[in-house]
Order: structure tokens, then sequence, then C-alpha cells
């Protein structure tokens, strides 16, 4: 299943810097506003150590990572709502993602132009979701007056529950609250409220673009950052998107991790990214491993097994008969297939398994 994470942000916050990193695309990065007016598309494998492990063991002739998708759409400005700047054009862009990546600027440079003159990455923020805000207000409302007459009626149960669903979000998105911060006590309310599409609904990735001194420990930029997104379902990272681009340009493994080394991290933020817009969605990884290929599997975590067979192809699923399951720690600890069967490790598993990050599984089916 195919991952498509939008990077958002004011303009020159480092949106194409970080696009570049951990994108195969290269988005022209230039120190003015509306450098990217087409939104770049680009995809990039999902990091994972466990397909090395699994590479070494079982020598196969390919490995397939798993791969998100990145589109880095251009820089919203205060108005976008209503026209201003690129406004209409690029919250349509955001509007087909699934998840958003908010870039934050919290580095000083003069050097760097600010569009609203300083450098206050709380400000930014307000800017940005104040405009989604509006343009969800705006779905809302419209959606409102096309329901509110077949709910009153009570003819038409469905109208009435979506009826509720547009009401709690209105109701947030007039106090100034994205849409995500309304909770639903069901998952069929849950399900149709996705079904809105509306912007401020999708979870969001709050990235602190830093200097190269704040890389490792961060700044008060970023100290006012984790401050001003407490109360909201979100997640944050700091990274430093120019030395990102640095290191992205070292050819070598070895020279990228001494280049982290010398910075105090452990990982890349680009790797740090991913990861976390990956866990964002709640996906998860399964594997199928064999001489032909080891490969990763993109899945909704919580699903059972046929409904993520499906994701090799729809057939798998159709007519599932059972999974033969072995966990990732086994197949290490035993080396193969073979002798995870011979110490009793293989598992065969139903209909109502519920799939796991890491089982390396083989789907037996029937169409």
């Amino acid at each position: 299943m195919a991952l498509k994470c939008g990077i958002v942000g004011l303009p020159n916050v480092g949106k194409s810097t970080l696009f570049n990193c951990i994108s195969s695309g290269k988005a022209q990065s230039a120190n003015f506003p509306f450098c990217t007016i087409e939104p770049n598309i680009g995809s990039t494998i999902v990091p994972d150590e466990r397909l090395q492990v699994l590479e070494k063991l079982v020598k196969p002739n390919r490995v397939v990572p798993a791969t998100v998708e990145i589109v880095d759409i251009a820089g919203l400005v205060k108005g976008a709502s209503k026209g201003e700047g690129l406004g209409n054009q690029f919250l349509g862009n955001i509007r087909e993602t699934d998840a958003i990546i908010h870039v934050l600027r919290c580095f000083d440079d003069p050097n760097i132009v600010h569009v609203d003159g300083s450098v206050n990455p709380v400000r930014d923020k307000e800017i940005i979701d104040t405009e989604l805000q509006i343009k969800d207000l705006d779905t809302v409302e419209s959606r409102i007056s096309k329901v509110q007459k077949q709910a009153q009626t009570g003819g038409d149960k469905n109208a009435k529950r979506m009826y509720d669903i547009l009401v709690k979000f209105k109701e947030v998105l007039e106090q100034g609250k994205s849409a995500r911060t309304v909770k639903f006590e069901n998952a069929e309310d849950e399900k149709m409220s996705k079904e809105l599409f509306l912007l401020t609904n999708k979870p969001v990735l709050y990235v602190c673009n830093v200097d190269e001194a704040s890389a490792k420990d961060g700044n008060k930029y970023v100290d006012m950052v984790k401050e001003a997104i407490k109360g909201e379902d979100a997640e944050m990272l700091v990274v430093a998107a120019k030395i990102e681009s640095e290191i992205a340009e070292l050819e070598s493994f070895e020279e990228r991790e001494m280049f982290l080394a010398e910075l105090g991290l452990e990982s890349s933020g680009v790797s740090r990214v991913i990861r976390s817009a990956y866990s964002l969605l709640n996906l998860e990884t399964y594997f199928t491993a064999g001489v032909q290929e080891v490969r990763a599997w993109t899945y909704p975590k919580g699903a059972k097994a046929p409904q993520a067979a499906a994701v090799i192809h729809t057939d798998f699923e159709k007519g599932f008969i059972r999974a033969e399951v072995i966990k990732y720690d086994d197949f290490v600890k035993y080396g193969s297939e073979n002798g995870c069967k011979e110490a009793g490790k293989l598992g065969v598993e139903g209909k109502e398994y519920i799939v796991q990050d890491g089982d390396i599984m083989h789907f037996r089916f029937n169409v």
C-alpha cells in the first residue's frame, strides 16, 4: 500500500531542502518564496535494519524495501484559504495526502529571508493551522447545509450520524482547533469522519528545522514548538535539513555514519522522519523471505491475515486458506525457515490471526 506524505510550511523554512534529502527527486531550492510551484513528488525507502539481516541469512536474488511517497507542496501564506499566494491549488495538493509533515523554521540566518520578517515557529505554525482550519470550516458548513434537512426528517440514519459528526467538527474549528482533536466513541463515526477528507484531520508530524549546533539538543525555538503542541495529537522531530543534505551527498555508508557521530546523532534525521511518518499512520511491516526475493510489505496495524495478504494481491485475500508465520526473532535465532520448522517455531494461522510487526509470512490460497 502506498503511503503519501505532504511537506508543508511557510516559504523559505526548508521544505524543499528536506524533500531533496528524503526523496529521489531534486526540487529546486532557492532563497525566495514560491520556488516550488508544481508539487514535486519523489519516493524513498523506509529504513529497516531487519531487511539487511534477512538478506544475509537468506541470500536472495533481490531485496525490496517498503517505500514512502513524498510530495513537496509549495509554501503557504496568510490568506491561502481565500486564494492568497498560490492558495487553493496547494490546499488541494494537501487534501490528496495521507499525512502532513509540517516544517517549521527554528534557526536564525540573516541571509535567508523570512516571509514575515522574523523567526517565530509558533506564529508560523498558527498561520498554517488557521488557513487549513478556515478551509475545513468552509467544507463542513457546506456539507451541513446539504445533510441538515435529511437528518431532521429522521428518514436517513446515516444523514443524522453525518450531521452530528459535522456539528462536532464545526464546534472545534470555530474555536481555532484542528479537526483531529475531535475524538469519536465508535469506529463507524471515525470511519465516516475520514470520508470528509478534512485537511486538519490528517495526522501531522512537526519537523523543527534547526542549525547544525542545535541538531542534537534543539534550541529555544524547538522549546517553543514543544510547548505549543502539548495539547495536540501530533509528533515532533528535530532535524538540521542543511546538514542532512550534506550527509545525503556522501557516497559511502561509513562516511555518513562518521558524520552523524561527529554531530552526536545515532541516526539521520531523514530516517527518523520517514519512520515517524510510517508510525503516524499506524502502519507496520511484515516480510516474505525466499531465495528469489526478500520483501517488506506495508499493512495497517491490527490487520488480520487475509487483509494483510491482500497487500500482495487481492486473490490472496479472496482465496485465503492459511498463513504460515515465523517470528522475526526466531528466524534470526534459527537462521532459516527449515531451522524454524525443526525447532517448532513455524505457526499455522487462520483468518482471525492479527499480523504482528516483523512477522515473516507465507500465504496459502486457492482461487
